[in-house]
């Protein structure tokens, strides 16, 4: 039986919906008006001051959940570019997101938004707030698979920092960006388990750091001030220095939302702070594990650089992205949750 969109006012939103290591992500093809702005930064604050209750509508119930995660492809200003994405969740809208990007990848060679592809990778240039990020997708008789990306300049901002965290006393953090920034603390200090303790356990000490972090600790960024917030906190397994085992973490993000993937950018922050920290060499791949799900992705440092003032290293962050889906959402003018509610 072929299923016709029902009566309804209003655009129709069609989005395509992946994961990547069980993290979400709604891509968003069709429906979304203009999004007005000269660079993708720029398109962000458009979108945050003009068109958030469309975030709302796909990310929230009923249509979405309180930890959905998607992308609005829009132009970017950069010739080299093949793609410019805005990410958004449940607070707002990122500046960067791993996951998403490699699922971005196969989705840009898949639905043709690169030119002929190549094998055995095809390279993707997606124009994140951060800044370009290049990806490559494995590509082998017309079929996608394992997509690898090269990150922004990545770069360890403060070590050792002592804040007082409501319910825990004073806490000892690092602060690292990997296209955003993350706090980072060991889960033993709160007495807890990243892959054995309770997701909400676990939430409420994360968003405990987040909270001290963002309220004592003032952030900078050499390019821009939109990129200068704590996007969240990740808690590790304490397994920093370089082995061939997995090191585990979780990351909480946003308004307390659980990243289900290892965290791209949060791989990303840590490879640099490790860096920095003379605990791993260039070129030395670790694997990361979601504390959540198991999955895994792998990362390593390629490349030295500076962001600033700031010494930095390019960072090679892989995984791999499946589909689950396409949908066409509508809204009906008499629904008075058709804009969408979050449970907690």
């Amino acid at each position: 039986m072929e299923l016709l969109l029902p009566p309804h006012q209003g655009v129709e939103l069609s989005v395509v919906d992946m994961h990547t290591g069980g993290e979400p992500l709604r891509i968003i093809v069709a429906g979304y008006p203009e999004v007005r702005g000269d660079s993708v930064l720029s398109k962000r604050r458009y979108v945050l001051e003009h068109l958030d209750q469309l975030r709302k509508v796909l990310m929230y119930e009923p249509r979405g959940h309180y930890d959905m995660y998607g992308a609005l492809i829009v132009d970017s200003e950069l010739p080299e570019a093949d793609l410019g994405v805005l990410f958004m969740h449940n607070e707002g809208y990122s500046t960067m997101c791993g996951h998403a990007v490699i699922a971005l990848g196969r989705f840009a060679v898949d639905y043709k938004l690169v030119k002929e592809p190549q094998s055995p990778e095809t390279q993707v240039n997606i124009h994140c707030p951060c800044g370009l990020v290049k990806a490559f997708v494995e590509y082998s008789a017309g079929k996608t698979g394992a997509v690898r990306f090269l990150s922004v300049p990545a770069f360890a901002f403060a070590t050792d920092v002592m804040v007082k965290v409501e319910g825990f006393g004073e806490v000892m953090v690092d602060i690292s960006y990997g296209g955003a920034f993350y706090a980072f603390v060991e889960a033993q200090r709160f007495g807890l388990d990243v892959k054995q303790s309770r997701t909400r356990d676990l939430v409420d000490a994360a968003t405990a750091v987040t909270r001290a972090v963002k309220s004592q600790v003032k952030l900078h960024h050499p390019i821009s001030d939109d990129l200068a917030f704590l996007y969240g906190t990740i808690l590790t397994d304490g397994l920093d220095k370089f082995s061939p085992e997995p090191t585990a973490n979780i990351c909480v993000f946003a308004e307390a939302q659980v990243d289900r993937s290892p965290t791209g950018s949060g791989v990303t922050a840590r490879v640099a702070l490790q860096y920095h920290k003379g605990l791993i060499q260039l070129n030395q791949t670790r694997t990361f594990q979601s504390g959540a799900t198991g999955s895994q992705f792998t990362g390593k440092a390629v490349e030295e650089t500076t962001c600033g003032d700031f010494r930095a290293v390019v960072v090679e962050v892989a995984g791999r992205a499946f589909y689950t889906g396409v949908s066409r959402f509508v809204q009906e003018p008499e629904d008075k949750l058709a804009q969408g509610f979050l449970l907690q």
